[in-house]
Protein backbone atom coordinates (compact mmCIF):
# COMPACT_ATOMS: atom_id res chain seq x y z
CA UNK A 1 0.00 0.00 0.00
CA UNK A 2 1.44 3.36 -1.05
CA UNK A 3 2.02 6.00 1.55
CA UNK A 4 0.03 9.22 0.95
CA UNK A 5 1.43 12.53 2.28
CA UNK A 6 -1.28 14.86 3.45
CA UNK A 7 -1.18 18.65 3.13
CA UNK A 8 -1.61 19.10 6.86
CA UNK A 9 1.41 16.86 7.51
CA UNK A 10 3.49 18.89 5.08
CA UNK A 11 2.43 22.17 6.72
CA UNK A 12 3.19 20.75 10.16
CA UNK A 13 6.65 19.61 9.01
CA UNK A 14 7.42 23.04 7.54
CA UNK A 15 6.33 24.72 10.77
CA UNK A 16 8.49 22.35 12.81
CA UNK A 17 11.51 23.05 10.57
CA UNK A 18 10.94 26.77 10.85
CA UNK A 19 10.64 26.56 14.63
CA UNK A 20 13.77 24.36 14.80
CA UNK A 21 15.72 26.88 12.69
CA UNK A 22 14.59 29.77 14.88
CA UNK A 23 15.63 27.84 17.96
CA UNK A 24 19.07 27.13 16.48
CA UNK A 25 19.54 30.81 15.58
CA UNK A 26 18.44 31.84 19.04
CA UNK A 27 20.88 29.41 20.65
CA UNK A 28 23.70 30.78 18.48
CA UNK A 29 22.89 34.32 19.59
CA UNK A 30 22.44 33.48 23.26
CA UNK A 31 25.38 31.05 23.72
CA UNK A 32 27.76 33.25 21.72
CA UNK A 33 29.98 34.81 24.41
CA UNK A 34 31.15 37.65 22.15
CA UNK A 35 27.64 38.81 21.27
CA UNK A 36 26.30 38.29 24.80
CA UNK A 37 29.12 40.04 26.67
CA UNK A 38 30.07 42.81 24.23
CA UNK A 39 26.63 43.48 22.79
CA UNK A 40 27.71 43.51 19.12
CA UNK A 41 25.06 43.84 16.44
CA UNK A 42 26.43 41.67 13.64
CA UNK A 43 23.63 42.57 11.20
CA UNK A 44 24.31 46.27 11.67
CA UNK A 45 28.06 45.73 11.23
CA UNK A 46 27.46 43.68 8.07
CA UNK A 47 25.19 46.43 6.77
CA UNK A 48 27.87 49.03 7.49
CA UNK A 49 30.49 46.93 5.71
CA UNK A 50 28.16 46.54 2.73
CA UNK A 51 27.53 50.29 2.60
CA UNK A 52 31.28 50.98 2.81
CA UNK A 53 31.96 48.57 -0.08
CA UNK A 54 29.21 50.16 -2.17
CA UNK A 55 30.65 53.62 -1.39
CA UNK A 56 34.15 52.48 -2.42
CA UNK A 57 32.71 50.98 -5.62
CA UNK A 58 30.90 54.25 -6.42
CA UNK A 59 34.07 56.25 -5.82
CA UNK A 60 36.04 53.86 -8.03
CA UNK A 61 33.43 54.21 -10.77
CA UNK A 62 33.54 58.01 -10.47
CA UNK A 63 37.34 58.00 -10.67
CA UNK A 64 37.16 55.75 -13.72
CA UNK A 65 34.67 58.07 -15.43
CA UNK A 66 36.85 61.06 -14.56
CA UNK A 67 39.94 59.29 -15.96
CA UNK A 68 38.04 58.43 -19.15
CA UNK A 69 37.02 62.08 -19.50
CA UNK A 70 40.64 63.16 -19.02
CA UNK A 71 41.83 60.71 -21.69
CA UNK A 72 39.13 61.94 -24.08
CA UNK A 73 40.10 65.55 -23.40
CA UNK A 74 43.78 64.70 -24.00
CA UNK A 75 42.93 63.02 -27.32
CA UNK A 76 40.87 66.04 -28.42
CA UNK A 77 43.69 68.38 -27.39
CA UNK A 78 46.23 66.31 -29.36
CA UNK A 79 43.98 66.33 -32.44
CA UNK A 80 43.47 70.10 -32.17
CA UNK A 81 47.22 70.66 -31.70
CA UNK A 82 48.02 68.54 -34.79
CA UNK A 83 45.38 70.40 -36.79
CA UNK A 84 46.81 73.77 -35.66
CA UNK A 85 50.34 72.70 -36.64
CA UNK A 86 49.05 71.53 -40.03
CA UNK A 87 47.25 74.83 -40.58
CA UNK A 88 50.43 76.77 -39.63
CA UNK A 89 52.49 74.64 -42.04
CA UNK A 90 50.00 75.19 -44.87
CA UNK A 91 49.94 78.92 -44.13
CA UNK A 92 53.75 79.14 -44.24
CA UNK A 93 53.81 77.20 -47.49
CA UNK A 94 51.19 79.54 -48.96
CA UNK A 95 53.21 82.60 -47.85
CA UNK A 96 56.37 81.19 -49.40
CA UNK A 97 54.53 80.35 -52.63
CA UNK A 98 53.01 83.85 -52.76
CA UNK A 99 56.43 85.43 -52.27
CA UNK A 100 57.92 83.27 -55.00
CA UNK A 101 55.14 84.20 -57.43
CA UNK A 102 54.36 87.85 -56.64
CA UNK A 103 57.32 89.22 -54.59
CA UNK A 104 60.38 88.38 -56.64
CA UNK A 105 63.56 90.42 -56.42
CA UNK A 106 63.18 91.60 -60.02
CA UNK A 107 59.92 93.39 -59.20
CA UNK A 108 61.48 95.63 -56.54
CA UNK A 109 62.05 99.33 -57.10
CA UNK A 110 65.76 99.28 -56.30
CA UNK A 111 66.53 96.13 -58.34
CA UNK A 112 68.13 98.20 -61.12
CA UNK A 113 70.83 99.27 -58.65
CA UNK A 114 71.57 95.75 -57.41
CA UNK A 115 71.06 93.73 -60.61
CA UNK A 116 74.19 91.58 -61.12
CA UNK A 117 73.43 91.13 -64.81
CA UNK A 118 72.84 94.81 -65.59
CA UNK A 119 75.86 95.09 -67.91
CA UNK A 120 74.87 91.97 -69.80
CA UNK A 121 71.44 93.45 -70.50
CA UNK A 122 72.87 96.66 -72.03
CA UNK A 123 72.97 96.54 -75.85
CA UNK A 124 75.62 98.17 -78.04
CA UNK A 125 78.08 98.67 -75.26
CA UNK A 126 81.36 96.88 -75.41
CA UNK A 127 84.13 96.92 -72.91
CA UNK A 128 87.52 97.61 -74.37
CA UNK A 129 90.03 94.91 -73.79
CA UNK A 130 92.43 95.72 -71.05
CA UNK A 131 89.86 98.09 -69.23
CA UNK A 132 88.12 95.58 -67.03
CA UNK A 133 85.79 97.19 -64.46
CA UNK A 134 85.32 100.51 -66.31
CA UNK A 135 81.74 101.87 -66.00
CA UNK A 136 80.84 103.71 -69.16
CA UNK A 137 77.21 104.46 -68.06
CA UNK A 138 78.25 106.12 -64.82
CA UNK A 139 77.19 109.60 -65.89
CA UNK A 140 73.76 108.45 -67.08
CA UNK A 141 73.26 106.45 -63.94
CA UNK A 142 74.29 109.38 -61.74
CA UNK A 143 71.99 111.69 -63.68
CA UNK A 144 69.10 109.28 -63.34
CA UNK A 145 69.82 108.89 -59.63
CA UNK A 146 69.91 112.67 -59.17
CA UNK A 147 66.65 113.03 -61.10
CA UNK A 148 65.12 110.29 -58.99
CA UNK A 149 66.36 111.95 -55.80
CA UNK A 150 65.01 115.29 -56.99
CA UNK A 151 61.65 113.69 -57.73
CA UNK A 152 61.65 112.02 -54.31
CA UNK A 153 62.52 115.31 -52.60
CA UNK A 154 59.80 117.14 -54.53
CA UNK A 155 57.35 114.43 -53.59
CA UNK A 156 58.41 114.67 -49.94
CA UNK A 157 58.03 118.48 -50.03
CA UNK A 158 54.57 118.14 -51.53
CA UNK A 159 53.64 115.59 -48.86
CA UNK A 160 54.99 117.93 -46.13
CA UNK A 161 53.06 120.88 -47.59
CA UNK A 162 49.94 118.77 -47.79
CA UNK A 163 50.44 117.59 -44.20
CA UNK A 164 50.99 121.22 -43.06
CA UNK A 165 47.82 122.31 -44.79
CA UNK A 166 45.88 119.44 -43.23
CA UNK A 167 47.34 120.31 -39.84
CA UNK A 168 46.42 123.98 -40.27
CA UNK A 169 42.91 123.01 -41.29
CA UNK A 170 42.60 120.77 -38.25
CA UNK A 171 43.97 123.51 -35.99
CA UNK A 172 41.54 125.99 -37.53
CA UNK A 173 38.64 123.57 -37.05
CA UNK A 174 39.78 122.93 -33.46
CA UNK A 175 39.93 126.71 -32.80
CA UNK A 176 36.48 127.18 -34.29
CA UNK A 177 35.02 124.36 -32.22
CA UNK A 178 36.77 125.66 -29.10
CA UNK A 179 35.38 129.17 -29.70
CA UNK A 180 31.88 127.78 -30.22
CA UNK A 181 32.21 125.74 -27.03
CA UNK A 182 33.49 128.81 -25.13
CA UNK A 183 30.57 130.88 -26.40
CA UNK A 184 28.17 128.13 -25.41
CA UNK A 185 29.80 127.91 -21.96
CA UNK A 186 29.48 131.70 -21.53
CA UNK A 187 25.82 131.54 -22.49
CA UNK A 188 25.24 128.68 -20.06
CA UNK A 189 27.12 130.56 -17.34
CA UNK A 190 24.99 133.69 -17.93
CA UNK A 191 21.82 131.59 -17.84
CA UNK A 192 23.01 129.92 -14.62
CA UNK A 193 23.80 133.28 -13.02
CA UNK A 194 20.38 134.61 -13.99
CA UNK A 195 18.76 131.49 -12.56
CA UNK A 196 20.78 131.80 -9.33
CA UNK A 197 19.89 135.49 -9.10
CA UNK A 198 16.19 134.75 -9.56
CA UNK A 199 16.40 131.90 -7.03
CA UNK A 200 18.17 134.17 -4.52
CA UNK A 201 15.54 136.89 -4.95
CA UNK A 202 12.72 134.36 -4.52
CA UNK A 203 14.45 132.85 -1.46
CA UNK A 204 14.96 136.32 0.03
CA UNK A 205 11.30 137.23 -0.47
CA UNK A 206 10.21 133.91 1.01
CA UNK A 207 12.51 134.35 4.03
CA UNK A 208 11.22 137.89 4.61
CA UNK A 209 7.62 136.72 4.43
CA UNK A 210 8.41 133.77 6.73
CA UNK A 211 10.21 136.05 9.22
CA UNK A 212 7.25 138.44 9.25
CA UNK A 213 4.84 135.55 9.76
CA UNK A 214 6.97 134.12 12.59
CA UNK A 215 7.21 137.54 14.28
CA UNK A 216 3.43 138.03 14.02
CA UNK A 217 2.80 134.54 15.39
CA UNK A 218 5.22 135.06 18.28
CA UNK A 219 3.55 138.37 19.18
CA UNK A 220 0.15 136.72 19.04
CA UNK A 221 1.36 133.79 21.20
CA UNK A 222 2.92 136.21 23.69
CA UNK A 223 -0.34 138.15 23.91
CA UNK A 224 -2.33 134.95 24.39
CA UNK A 225 0.13 133.75 27.05
CA UNK A 226 -0.22 137.04 28.95
CA UNK A 227 -4.01 136.74 28.86
CA UNK A 228 -3.84 133.10 30.00
CA UNK A 229 -1.49 134.00 32.86
CA UNK A 230 -3.80 136.79 34.07
CA UNK A 231 -6.80 134.47 33.87
CA UNK A 232 -4.88 131.75 35.77
CA UNK A 233 -3.87 134.21 38.50
CA UNK A 234 -7.47 135.35 38.93
CA UNK A 235 -8.67 131.71 39.04
CA UNK A 236 -6.05 130.83 41.67
CA UNK A 237 -6.96 133.83 43.81
CA UNK A 238 -10.68 133.06 43.65
CA UNK A 239 -10.29 129.27 43.74
CA UNK A 240 -11.20 126.79 46.45
CA UNK A 241 -7.54 126.07 47.32
CA UNK A 242 -6.69 129.54 48.57
CA UNK A 243 -10.22 130.14 49.88
CA UNK A 244 -9.97 126.82 51.81
CA UNK A 245 -13.43 125.59 50.92
CA UNK A 246 -14.23 122.50 53.03
CA UNK A 247 -16.42 121.00 50.33
CA UNK A 248 -13.45 120.48 48.04
CA UNK A 249 -12.09 117.67 50.25
CA UNK A 250 -14.98 115.35 49.32
CA UNK A 251 -14.07 112.86 46.58
CA UNK A 252 -16.29 111.95 43.68
CA UNK A 253 -16.25 108.32 44.93
CA UNK A 254 -18.35 109.18 48.04
CA UNK A 255 -18.38 110.98 51.38
CA UNK A 256 -16.10 108.35 52.94
CA UNK A 257 -13.28 109.26 50.56
CA UNK A 258 -11.12 112.43 50.73
CA UNK A 259 -8.97 114.08 48.12
CA UNK A 260 -5.30 114.19 49.11
CA UNK A 261 -4.44 117.24 47.05
CA UNK A 262 -7.14 119.43 48.74
CA UNK A 263 -6.94 118.01 52.27
CA UNK A 264 -6.31 120.73 54.93
CA UNK A 265 -6.55 118.67 58.10
CA UNK A 266 -9.27 117.19 60.35
CA UNK A 267 -12.06 119.12 61.98
CA UNK A 268 -12.55 119.06 65.80
CA UNK A 269 -15.41 116.58 65.44
CA UNK A 270 -13.20 114.28 63.32
CA UNK A 271 -10.37 114.64 65.85
CA UNK A 272 -12.72 113.58 68.70
CA UNK A 273 -13.98 110.60 66.71
CA UNK A 274 -10.38 109.63 65.84
CA UNK A 275 -9.33 109.79 69.52
CA UNK A 276 -12.26 107.58 70.57
CA UNK A 277 -11.37 105.16 67.80
CA UNK A 278 -7.74 104.96 68.97
CA UNK A 279 -8.83 104.29 72.56
CA UNK A 280 -11.19 101.55 71.39
CA UNK A 281 -8.35 100.02 69.32
CA UNK A 282 -6.02 100.08 72.38
CA UNK A 283 -8.62 98.26 74.53
CA UNK A 284 -9.23 95.71 71.76
CA UNK A 285 -5.46 95.18 71.42
CA UNK A 286 -5.10 94.59 75.22
CA UNK A 287 -7.96 92.09 75.24
CA UNK A 288 -6.46 90.30 72.21
CA UNK A 289 -3.06 90.10 73.96
CA UNK A 290 -4.65 88.62 77.10
CA UNK A 291 -6.51 86.04 75.01
CA UNK A 292 -3.30 85.17 73.16
CA UNK A 293 -1.41 84.70 76.45
CA UNK A 294 -4.17 82.47 77.86
CA UNK A 295 -4.15 80.45 74.65
CA UNK A 296 -0.36 80.03 74.73
CA UNK A 297 -0.48 78.97 78.42
CA UNK A 298 -3.14 76.39 77.64
CA UNK A 299 -1.12 75.09 74.65
CA UNK A 300 1.97 74.85 76.90
CA UNK A 301 0.07 72.72 79.45
CA UNK A 302 -1.25 70.51 76.67
CA UNK A 303 2.24 70.15 75.18
CA UNK A 304 3.70 69.16 78.55
CA UNK A 305 0.95 66.57 79.04
CA UNK A 306 1.46 65.12 75.56
CA UNK A 307 5.25 65.00 76.11
CA UNK A 308 4.78 63.12 79.38
CA UNK A 309 2.41 60.66 77.70
CA UNK A 310 4.83 60.20 74.76
CA UNK A 311 7.71 59.52 77.18
CA UNK A 312 5.64 56.87 78.98
CA UNK A 313 4.71 55.26 75.65
CA UNK A 314 8.34 55.27 74.52
CA UNK A 315 9.47 53.55 77.70
CA UNK A 316 6.69 50.97 77.36
CA UNK A 317 7.66 50.37 73.69
CA UNK A 318 11.32 49.95 74.69
CA UNK A 319 10.39 47.30 77.27
CA UNK A 320 8.20 45.52 74.69
CA UNK A 321 11.01 45.59 72.08
CA UNK A 322 13.47 44.23 74.62
CA UNK A 323 11.19 41.30 75.46
CA UNK A 324 10.51 40.70 71.75
CA UNK A 325 14.26 40.69 71.00
CA UNK A 326 14.87 38.20 73.79
CA UNK A 327 12.15 35.88 72.45
CA UNK A 328 13.54 36.23 68.88
CA UNK A 329 17.06 35.32 70.05
CA UNK A 330 15.74 32.20 71.75
CA UNK A 331 13.83 31.20 68.59
CA UNK A 332 16.92 31.74 66.40
CA UNK A 333 19.04 29.64 68.75
CA UNK A 334 16.51 26.81 68.58
CA UNK A 335 16.35 27.05 64.76
CA UNK A 336 20.16 26.99 64.52
CA UNK A 337 20.30 23.83 66.65
CA UNK A 338 17.61 22.18 64.53
CA UNK A 339 19.43 23.21 61.31
CA UNK A 340 22.73 21.79 62.57
CA UNK A 341 21.01 18.51 63.51
CA UNK A 342 19.30 18.33 60.09
CA UNK A 343 22.56 19.08 58.26
CA UNK A 344 24.37 16.38 60.23
CA UNK A 345 21.60 13.91 59.46
CA UNK A 346 21.69 14.82 55.72
CA UNK A 347 25.48 14.38 55.58
CA UNK A 348 25.08 10.96 57.14
CA UNK A 349 22.37 9.92 54.65
CA UNK A 350 23.83 11.36 51.35
CA UNK A 351 26.43 9.09 49.72
CA UNK A 352 26.07 9.85 45.93
CA UNK A 353 28.32 12.67 44.54
CA UNK A 354 27.08 14.34 41.21
CA UNK A 355 29.44 14.07 38.23
CA UNK A 356 29.67 15.93 34.81
CA UNK A 357 26.75 13.97 33.30
CA UNK A 358 24.47 15.47 35.96
CA UNK A 359 25.47 19.07 35.12
CA UNK A 360 25.52 18.56 31.33
CA UNK A 361 21.72 18.15 31.22
CA UNK A 362 21.24 21.80 32.22
CA UNK A 363 21.54 24.87 29.94
CA UNK A 364 20.82 22.92 26.78
CA UNK A 365 17.90 25.08 25.57
CA UNK A 366 17.47 28.84 25.07
CA UNK A 367 14.16 28.85 26.89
Amino acid sequence: MDQVELLSDRITAVQLDRKRNRELQRRERIFNDKVRTMGLDKDALDHQVKERREKDQREANELKVYADDLLCSDRVACVLEQRQKKDERLLNEAIVQFRQQFQQTTSRREFDLNDPELLKKQEGVRILPGLTGEDLAQKDRLRKQQEQLRAWSLQQQEELERAKQQLQEKVHQYDQSRLSLDNRALELQKMEEQCKRATAIATKNFNLALAAEITHRRLQEHHEEEENNQTDILNQLNGDLLMENPEQNVSVLGLSRLRRDYYKGMSPKELQQYTQYQLQQAEDRKSAVMKQREKELQEHHEHMASSRAALLLERQQARFNKELRRALDNTNAQLAQAHDAQKKQFEDLSTNIPDERYFSQFNTSSR
